[in-house]
């Protein structure tokens, strides 16, 4: 089984990315392949290599923790890749492990695919399962985490250092990266390096309040 790759992304689409790997592409689908768009430099990609008996499938994430999270969905009832990576799309994983372990159903069900039953399952199969396997996600809720990055001060790193900070606190509202990538293209050309993570959010949410 494949844990791991290392190459450099030479293509990507809406859900997966190119890896080429010592003159081999290798096709991963991914949470946000967006976020690989601009590293030039060999990146390493966590696999899931999922066998089946009509095909042979990678999904790759940016993190162990995403790995480990994506495999713990996989043992609910009702989840299967592609819903998990929807899953992971739709919410960081902190935010998702928080909400499944404080039993918060409405903010699990405006996860891509996810509706009152699913939710109750994850929390059912996995509440108890994830601080064992090490995903405890600091025990934060998606509403600390936002409250946290709104009062961060001015980073003096850049416009991308604070949106980075500013779509971690919109995912956990339940933002797609999808829409945030949107956003961001809306915001990127106006942004400055003084801008605060709390002014980033609030025009974020007015160009995904737009459409």
């Amino acid at each position: 089984m494949i844990d791991f790759l290392r190459g450099n992304v030479v293509h990507l689409e809406t859900e997966y990315i190119v890896l080429d790997v010592r003159d081999t592409g290798y096709r991963v689908f991914t949470p946000n392949p967006y976020a690989f768009a601009k590293k030039e430099e060999p990146v390493t990609v966590y696999i899931h290599h999922s066998v089946r008996e009509d095909a042979i499938l990678l999904f790759g994430f940016e993190t162990r923790e995403e790995q480990a999270l994506f495999r713990k969905l996989l043992e609910v009832s009702g989840i299967g890749p592609r819903v998990a990576l929807g899953i992971l799309s739709g919410g960081r994983p902190d935010a998702v492990i928080a909400a499944i372990q404080q039993e918060n159903i409405a903010f699990l069900t405006k996860l891509p695919g996810i509706g009152k039953k699913t939710a109750q399952r994850m929390i059912l199969d996995l509440k108890d399962k994830l601080i064992g396997a090490g995903l405890d996600g600091g025990l934060l809720t998606a509403a600390g985490i936002a409250l946290d990055l709104t009062s961060s001060r001015h980073s003096g790193q850049g416009a991308g250092t604070a949106w980075q900070e500013a779509r971690e606190g919109l995912a956990a509202l339940g933002y797609t990266a999808a829409e945030l990538d949107k956003a961001w293209l809306g915001l990127q050309h106006s942004a400055t390096a003084e801008e605060s993570v709390d002014s980033l959010m609030k025009r974020a949410l007015q160009q995904l309040f737009k459409g």
